[in-house]
């Protein structure tokens, strides 16, 4: 069985490729450039049964040589810029990595097995930031939610879906998009809100007394799930997906960052006054976004197995081992 993984060298891409390795699977992991590949998640003995290709997917050269060489039964596109502030900050890029990239990717998958070079499952991982807005009636958000982007990072996953699904419709290239809600675990990067209060808290322990935890928006509803069981959950619908139809990967549990807050200082045994900080607050923050995960779950048989206090604990001792 052969899997291609673009996106490897990022957070859940190192998580999923480690996670297809130690199931025997034949892995091609796409990157940028070699020097992105040197995450602590992947050691050199992990990294040495993996085939790393390096360019960029904006290349149809690259695209080319990558799918010709790997012949994937399944493919996981993860590259994307994945940062709301930072595809807000240049929209043209983030269009152009998060969706025409995925075009040449999907176009060139469909021209192989239209050359008789296989038929794989294409998994694309969208994000639960599509929906927007709900009334908090319709909160669990199902995947008939009308989806409302109100953020470039958003916009771009959804024209991804759309993209994807109208692949499917005419080529019946076989595509399953997943709508991913937060989540985190150790070696997400410290811009992400549950490391980044994770290092607040623990700089706090040596910091001066009366020292405030700075923080953006601390009403937003969030719902978080480990990394590890969002990667089970892609490789479940890899393998038992249905194609054309898109599923929620979330907990169906939805945390205030303010309960956030108060649940890692006191797992980091810190106490600490909070600050609102301008810098860090974001307009477009939607109240209250949680996935309905249950069509996941009878499709595949996926079940979340780690609870929101183990992503916190391993935050943790990831940060101070």
């Amino acid at each position: 069985m052969r899997v291609l993984v673009t996106g490897a060298a990022g957070f859940v891409g190192r998580w999923l490729t480690d996670a297809f390795r130690r199931d025997g699977v034949a892995v091609t992991a796409l990157a940028t450039e070699p020097n992105t590949v040197g995450a602590p998640l992947l050691s050199h003995a992990r990294m040495a049964p993996i085939a790393w290709m390096y360019g960029d997917l904006r290349s149809d050269a690259y695209v080319s040589a990558v799918v010709q060489a790997a012949r994937p039964d399944f493919v996981v596109h993860l590259a994307a810029i994945s940062h709301l502030p930072t595809a807000a900050a240049d929209p043209a890029l983030a269009w152009d990595i998060n969706v025409t990239a995925t075009a040449r990717l999907l176009h060139e998958l469909g021209r192989a097995r239209d050359a008789g070079h296989g038929d794989p499952m294409v998994l694309i991982v969208g994000s639960g930031e599509q929906y927007g807005r709900h009334d908090d009636a319709d909160v669990p958000l199902v995947e008939t939610a009308l989806l409302a982007p109100r953020t470039v990072y958003a916009a771009t996953k959804a024209a991804q879906e759309i993209l994807a699904l109208q692949l499917w419709r005419s080529t019946a290239l076989r595509v399953v998009v997943a709508r991913s809600f937060n989540h985190s675990g150790p070696g997400q990067e410290p811009r992400f809100l549950l490391p980044a209060l994770v290092a607040r808290a623990i700089a706090l322990r040596n910091a001066p007394p009366g020292t405030p935890l700075l923080l953006g928006n601390t009403s937003p509803v969030r719902d978080f799930l480990h990394v590890s069981d969002v990667v089970a959950a892609y490789i479940s619908l890899c393998r038992r997906g249905v194609p054309g139809e898109v599923y929620n990967v979330a907990s169906g549990v939805g945390h205030s960052v303010a309960a956030i807050v108060a649940r890692v200082l006191r797992r980091a045994q810190v106490s600490a006054s909070l600050a609102e900080d301008p810098a860090l607050v974001r307009t477009v923050d939607v109240p209250s976004l949680v996935g309905d995960s249950r069509k996941l779950q009878l499709t595949t048989g996926w079940r979340a197995t780690r609870t929101f206090d183990d992503i916190i604990d391993d935050l943790l001792h990831a940060a101070t081992h």
